[in-house]
């Protein structure tokens, strides 16, 4: 079950909202309940695993206050990181190693595909993140094994993000106070997050799945850009939309999540875009790994293998496959390039081009991200740029029409801050006006133009939810 689904939105929601506020004092109990019911319902069986997580990393919490801690923490981490070796690298690392085996004649390792249970990264991350905190006395290990296992589960951030830290929540576990402002605020910014998924995410993400399944007899330059500028906005676009309804459901509940997302496509570096895209898996990778090994604290070179293997680490992170490595050691090499005397010149051009260098780099990142292999990249990248002699065919007006320019343009747009720009710039006018008469005017008015505007994406999102049936969700393979 995903967010932008009918049965969520029209069955699971709101019978998860009633009960919810009709528990009284057994909310938690509620909400832990509600969020192994969303979680088995895809996943059946594998709620177990997720129990597991629960069971053994409370325990290791409890245990961490007493003798044996580093021996504690070592069996907390193995048994973690065990989740993720057995359940999303274990066909990946078996055929690399039947690929050396074939190289010496030795017969194969026979293993049948083992199914990934969706959001498995996310949980094991939020549950390793919470061992160490607790081994760092950062803080106090949690005593009510049902409310770590609502930390874990907790439905609205469980199966695309963000990475809620528990120092984070740790409060809200134990108290929440219900506040209309703080629900309406749930509802228009899990409104919008959808509306991000729905009316731009999925119609970018439906041509630029075309685009990438052409091969490349069929595929030309202009063709080959297009597809690549389209996934991406999909990317950013489905993924800040899940993180905006992940908040805003968080809202409703009475959590607070920090931002995942903070317009990363108008990045002047890759340094700059990693601090603002997916925010949370940046800062966990920071605090968790980056900082560990020494930071930049050891000299240059260090920093440039710390930076490496963190980006190793993150593009593994994101899915078994040599092309998500391939795009997170490319964004690695960036990194370090950023930190020798390149940067010196990059800081010396003018800021539009910076951004087009950035930018470019970005999009390049996302065909190897998008590949199935890096074979498949390669020759994508090729056409792209002209190196590989693409089709003839006039394949621009095949998918660009007026519903595209429209759903482009718009992302494009939405994807810099120019609305909050606006929306500052209208409040620093209302408030220099003293007159309170002309001030209580302006509210009602800004009131009911942002529910006219909620009331009109909603309208054009339940809409196109139940008139198409591509409703990709990108997040199955992390």
């Amino acid at each position: 079950m995903v967010f932008s689904s009918i049965t969520f939105l029209f069955f699971f929601l709101p019978v998860a909202l009633l009960a919810y506020y009709c528990s009284g004092r057994a909310r938690n109990i509620t909400l832990l309940a509600m969020s192994l019911l969303f979680y088995s319902w895809g996943e059946g069986i594998y709620v177990l695993v997720m129990l597991g997580s629960i069971w053994v990393n409370y325990f290791a919490g409890i245990y961490l206050q007493k003798k044996h801690k580093k021996t504690v923490l070592t069996g907390a981490l193995l048994y973690n990181f065990s989740l993720l070796g057995i359940f999303k690298y274990a066909n990946f690392i078996t055929d690399n190693v039947n690929t050396l085996l074939s190289h010496v004649h030795i017969s194969a390792i026979q293993l049948d595909p083992v199914h990934l249970p969706i959001g498995i990264s996310f949980f094991t991350f939020q549950a390793v993140s919470y061992i160490i905190d607790v081994y760092r006395g950062t803080v106090p290990p949690q005593k009510s094994i049902l409310n770590l296992g609502l930390y874990i589960s907790l439905f609205p951030q469980l199966i695309a993000g963000p990475i809620v830290r528990y120092h984070d929540i740790a409060k809200s576990l134990h108290w929440r106070k219900f506040r209309s402002v703080d629900f309406s605020y749930g509802i228009e910014r899990f409104l919008l997050g959808l509306s991000k998924k729905v009316l731009l995410a999925n119609p970018l993400g439906l041509v630029a799945d075309k685009i990438f399944a052409l091969s490349s007899f069929d595929l030309n330059s202009p063709a080959a850009w297009l597809g690549a500028l389209c996934y991406t906005l999909q990317i950013y676009y489905d993924f800040s939309g899940y993180s905006d309804m992940a908040i805003g459901l968080g809202r409703m509940f009475g959590f607070r999540f920090l931002e995942n997302f903070n317009y990363p496509y108008i990045s002047n570096s890759m340094q700059d875009f990693w601090r603002r895209w997916h925010i949370s898996l940046s800062s966990w990778f920071r605090d968790y790994l980056y900082i560990p090994l020494g930071g930049n604290r050891k000299g240059t070179s260090r920093t440039c293998v710390n930076l490496l293997i963190v980006f190793f680490l993150c593009g593994l992170w994101h899915g078994a496959n040599w092309s998500f490595v391939c795009w997170g050691l490319f964004h690695g090499f960036f990194l370090v390039l950023e930190r020798t005397k390149i940067k010196t010149i990059l800081n010396s051009l003018w800021l539009p081009i910076r951004h087009v260098i950035t930018l470019t780099i970005i999009v390049v990142g996302w065909v190897i991200f998008r590949s199935e292999t890096i074979s498949e990249a390669i020759s994508f990248l090729a056409i792209m740029f002209g190196a590989t002699q693409g089709s003839e065919r006039q394949l621009l007006s095949i998918y660009l029409d007026q519903k595209l320019f429209c759903e482009f343009g718009f992302a494009l747009l939405f994807a810099t801050p120019i609305f909050p720009l606006i929306q500052n710039y209208c409040l620093t006018i209302t408030q220099r006006f003293s007159n309170d008469t002309i001030n209580s005017l302006s509210r009602p008015v800004i009131a009911m133009a942002r529910l006219s505007v909620l009331t009109a994406i909603s309208y054009f999102t339940i809409i196109s939810l139940s008139a198409s049936a591509y409703n990709p969700f990108i997040y199955f393979r992390f």
